[in-house]
């Protein structure tokens, strides 16, 4: 079985056993010689960082929230500002507690009438429960989510800026932010529930059809801004499009960014990227962090914590991812 990415995300699937785990959280990068041929715009991470700052000021985007609501408004006027057409894919979802929560997929394409695409996507919805803060006193707050949730709507938000720009691609892009992926079960209930998570992602594969053009693959960013991240390969990417990671990885390291992005492969996780592999069949990898080296989580000292702020994020982080996916775009 696959291993759900928020309440055992700290396992890895062979075997199950913990990832290896010490006493800090601080990153430890091999020393990676490569060729260096960056190609494209210049990725701004203090644009994507104002991005993150906008959709935490309007608090935990929790869902059925007026932050939520509100910031659902704002993420779409600035696809649309960006000159991207945008749909808003509403649904009512039930949550593993019977909640009905009222869902809104954001999805924004930039030249729809290409005839080849490729999909960008990331969660918005903020965590209900801090349910892995180190104080209980704290499981019943909701996260801020500035990197899981902010941090990859907004690089997407950069590159759509970025797109209007300096587009000499001739292919499309296609943006979906999905709702409603942090409302799985929390871990002070001793229990597991893959299909209580990603319910936003899992809605759009069952409900996807292709829309005159091809879509040739997939990436997921999520908790992209963190302090000290460095991103492996994700398992279940390499399972479901290998040749796509391995390209995202060359850009990575093409780019400049081989610190950030190591060639090892570690843990399988259950996330956003898996019903648009299994249900859309979209091949669509996931650009994850891992902390091998972490106590609190291996997702990092802040996730699912009330320290998910904007003072715990990084620009030198979203730098390396929106400028690996600049090259990805660039270099194709």
């Amino acid at each position: 079985m696959t291993l759900n990415k928020h309440l055992l995300k700290a396992l890895i699937l062979t075997g199950i056993i913990l990832l290896g785990c010490g006493a800090s959280c601080e990153r430890k990068p091999k020393v990676i010689t490569v060729e260096v041929s960056p190609t494209g715009p210049d990725f701004s991470a203090d644009s994507a960082l104002a991005f993150c700052q906008a959709q935490c000021d309007f608090g935990p985007r929790t869902m059925n929230s007026d932050a939520h609501e509100q910031c659902a408004d704002w993420i779409a006027r600035q696809f649309e500002r960006f000159g991207c057409t945008v749909e808003r894919q509403q649904a009512a979802l039930t949550g593993y507690d019977g909640t009905m929560l009222r869902a809104t997929n954001i999805i924004a394409r930039h030249h729809p009438e290409r005839q080849h695409h490729i999909l960008l996507c990331a969660h918005w919805d903020s965590r209900p429960w801090a349910d892995n803060d180190p104080d209980s006193t704290n499981w019943m707050k909701p996260v801020m989510a500035a990197n899981d949730g902010a941090s990859g709507v907004a690089v997407m938000l950069e590159i759509a800026r970025l797109l209007q720009t300096a587009d000499s691609l001739t292919w499309g892009v296609d943006f979906v932010c999905f709702d409603a992926e942090d409302w799985g079960v929390p871990q002070w209930t001793n229990r597991s529930d893959a299909d209580s998570w990603a319910l936003g992602a899992q809605y759009w594969a069952a409900h996807y059809q292709p829309s005159g053009y091809e879509t040739d693959f997939g990436i997921l960013l999520d908790m992209v801004g963190g302090q000290a991240a460095q991103f492996y390969k994700e398992g279940m990417s390499v399972k479901y499009a290998p040749a796509i990671v391995d390209k995202v990885w060359r850009a990575a390291h093409a780019a400049g960014y081989s610190s950030y992005f190591p060639m090892d492969t570690r843990g399988y996780i259950t996330d956003d990227h898996l019903p648009v592999n299994e249900k859309a069949g979209i091949p669509t990898i996931d650009i994850i962090p891992c902390y091998p080296d972490c106590e609190a989580s291996s997702f990092g000292p802040t996730w699912h914590t009330v320290d998910d702020d904007m003072a715990h994020l990084d620009k030198s982080t979203l730098k390396a991812v929106g400028q690996t996916i600049i090259q990805v775009l660039y270099g194709k």
